[in-house]
């Protein structure tokens, strides 16, 4: 598995604003849902868009800012346009700090 780093303070988030991270120099969107915090890339698989610019819609998904793709911020489906899913990454929390490792499987 990869290795955890830590990224942001659970006070950075606020619930429907995404923040921007980097992991190993790739961006990543941080979300805070009602059911907690989710990490994805922040590059749309059908044009390169950064997906934080996007619309949270239907509760757990973002839309991209060019074509009007959807991604899922729990699993990284994706919608037409966008012809792959996005990568997603594991979000770990102690105390006050936010970590995240890429999932397996998952091309970063």
């Amino acid at each position: 598995m990869a290795e955890f780093i830590k990224i942001a303070n659970i006070n950075d988030l606020k619930a429907g604003v995404p923040i921007l991270v980097e992991y190993d120099d790739d961006d990543v969107g941080i979300f805070k849902l009602d059911d907690g915090v989710y990490a994805i890339s922040d590059i749309c698989t059908h044009d390169d868009a950064p997906l934080i610019e996007g619309n949270l819609i239907e509760g757990d998904c973002i839309r991209c800012p060019r074509h009007g793709a959807t991604f899922n911020i729990k699993t990284g489906k994706q919608t037409m346009p966008a012809f792959a899913p996005v990568p997603r990454y594991h979000v770990k929390i102690e105390g006050d700090d936010i970590y995240i490792a890429p999932m397996e499987g998952d091309t970063c």
